[in-house]
């Protein structure tokens, strides 16, 4: 840990460089080769994410991390890698998503065959989940939809921002209902906060202040009731189509 120590914990330095430095201390000192090329891919990880990802799924797999003076992998990962763990969990989810869906991406020079956007493989995974999960908010996606969204992801590597124009009405359509739904939950979120704030204003007259209050808290315990209720309907909807 006195590498890390050394070679981290300097602020003046920005995490691309302590890492750099770090990596150039791991191999003066003769680390172990996957440990100071896992340094290494964490430093270019945003341009190889694939590159990164199947160097953690592997330290993680084969515990590598406790033979470097870690007791958990997300430890050694946020310590020595300055990873996150949301950063950490959407990488390794994301590589697995990769080797079930589309294992030939692993092969990939990612130049003249660019790897999948890491948010785009991101989109596909939550798709996945929407087609399995029997709780989900979402329709199932119209025959072949899924194929479609693979071959956007993998084959066309394109953006996150494209898939969604594209395929959110079809991977992700929402049952009637929905929309309603989604405005009553804003409606009771809106009635609270504005709730909260007219109790703050002194200077209104009492009687107009309590009127408007106990017409807000009227609606809010009205919308609490219908709400349930409503998503009910659209579970029940969502499993009968």
């Amino acid at each position: 840990m006195a590498i890390f120590e050394k070679a981290i914990h300097d602020p003046r330095m920005s995490s691309a460089d302590r890492l750099e430095r770090l990596e150039s201390e791991l191999a003066a000192q003769g680390a172990d080769k996957l440990r100071l090329e896992l340094v290494r891919r964490a430093r270019l990880f945003k341009r190889s994410w694939v590159d990164m990802a199947e160097g953690l799924s592997h330290v993680k797999r084969r515990e590598l991390y406790s033979e470097w003076g870690y007791s958990d992998f997300h430890d050694y990962c946020q310590t020595e890698l300055l990873l996150t763990r949301a950063t950490v969990t959407k990488l390794t989810g994301s590589y697995a998503v990769v080797q079930e869906h589309a294992p030939q991406v692993l092969a990939r020079d990612g130049v003249a065959q660019p790897m999948p956007r890491l948010d785009a493989v991101e989109y596909f995974a939550k798709a996945l989940r929407s087609v399995e999960d029997d709780d989900s908010p979402y329709l199932a996606p119209e025959e072949g939809a899924m194929e479609e969204l693979r071959q956007a992801v993998f084959d066309e590597a394109a953006p996150v921002a494209v898939l969604k124009k594209n395929f959110n009405p079809i991977v992700f359509p929402r049952p009637e209902g929905a929309e309603e739904v989604d405005a009553m939950e804003k409606a009771r979120s809106a009635a609270r906060r504005l709730e909260g704030l007219l109790r703050k204003i002194d200077s209104l007259d009492e009687t107009r202040r309590q009127a408007l209050v106990g017409s807000l808290v009227a609606l809010r315990e009205e919308l609490d009731e219908r709400i349930p209720n409503a998503k009910a309907a659209l579970g029940e909807q969502r499993r009968a189509s």
